[in-house]
């Protein structure tokens, strides 16, 4: 794609025509010379039949000097004029979110009461594996990070743009790897932390998924309290209750508590107990938390005024040694001449 040319300062232009008028407005100076003063002048003229000149002479340029005064001042006023053209386009993208999924890793995640696309029974865990990838597909722009808690809370990826790389490491998480129990506390905890100290999340929408399948069996931070510090921080948490906790004689999940985490920080709360309720939740929070990410093209402006200035020194440099060495040739020429005259 041509690139358009166009000028910052266009009215330099209106200069170009001035070394016409200062040439006409203002003749070159005339150097005098020494002149004999004859009574009989026009006997001379007549005998000599040479035509009378003007006691003065004036320097004239070479057609080549003409052409380079051309030339510099052309290129002067261009470069004055700030002559500029369009690169090529360039994309500016703008995040969006800062969204920490927080996925518990307790024991019970290993029930297999879910199905896959095919309807083969998997565990709570991959069936959210599964369910994440197309969730993440669709948060374009978000920076993504990932908090894994069971007995303790722990960071598996700090807050990242590429999801790829997340993916790849919620891969590798496996069924209490983080241990046997839920602290869920600690978990929403340690995700207000991570925002606090993350300097891009201070102008950005934080949001927190967590994702579990049982009550918080002993966190240093109730969950309740750790909600209300995360409304009072402006971070809102959606919670997924996975499973139905019978399924494994853990005590019913108590659905009040995550409501009121999720209503006390502006989020919603969700109960999948298969897999097609799981989606549906992501789903919603998709619709909630819709993407914020724009992108924008633009094309720099490219200055080419140094050029001009460019071609003129180089121009001047290179009549300036030609002038040179025609003057020292020239020298040399006279030299063995005025030698012999003396000898």
């Amino acid at each position: 794609m041509m690139s358009s040319l166009e000028f910052a300062t266009p009215n330099w232009f209106w200069i170009l025509p001035l070394p016409i008028l200062v040439y006409f407005l203002f003749p070159a100076y005339r150097t005098k010379q020494t002149a004999i003063k004859v009574p009989f002048f026009h006997l001379l003229i007549e005998a000599i039949g040479e035509e009378p000149s003007e006691g003065a002479t004036q320097l004239k340029a070479s057609w080549w000097q003409r052409i380079a005064l051309v030339v510099a001042w052309g290129c002067l006023v261009m470069a004055l004029a700030q002559p500029k053209v369009l690169g090529e386009p360039q994309t500016r993208e703008s995040m969006g979110r800062d969204v920490m999924v927080a996925v518990d890793l307790s024991g019970s995640m290993s029930e297999q009461d879910f199905s896959d696309a095919q309807g083969h029974k998997v565990n709570r865990l991959d069936a959210a594996k599964m369910v994440l990838q197309d969730f993440v597909a669709q948060r374009k722009g978000d920076r993504l990070g990932l908090i894994l808690f069971g007995d303790a809370a722990f960071i598996q990826t700090p807050f990242t743009a590429d999801h790829d790389a997340w993916l790849t490491l919620l891969e590798q998480t496996d069924v209490s790897m983080a241990g046997e129990s839920t602290h869920l506390g600690d978990a929403i905890g340690l995700a207000i932390k991570t925002f606090e100290q993350s300097q891009h999340s201070q102008d950005r929408q934080k949001v927190v998924i967590v994702l579990t399948d049982g009550n918080d069996t002993g966190s240093f931070v109730e969950p309740l309290d750790a909600a209300k510090v995360a409304a009072a921080k402006g971070v809102r948490i959606h919670v997924i209750a996975m499973g139905d906790p019978s399924t494994v004689g853990e005590q019913a999940m108590d659905m009040d508590v995550i409501n009121h985490i999720a209503s006390t920080t502006g989020g919603k709360a969700y109960q999948a107990k298969d897999s097609d309720g799981l989606k549906q939740a992501y789903a919603s929070i998709n619709d909630l938390e819709p993407q914020l990410y724009e992108s924008t093209t633009y094309r720099p402006k490219i200055s080419l005024q140094h050029y001009f200035v460019m071609v003129v020194l180089v121009l001047y440099t290179c009549l300036f040694l030609i002038a040179t060495v025609r003057r020292v040739g020239a020298a040399r020429l006279n030299t063995p001449a005025q030698e012999k005259e003396h000898v």
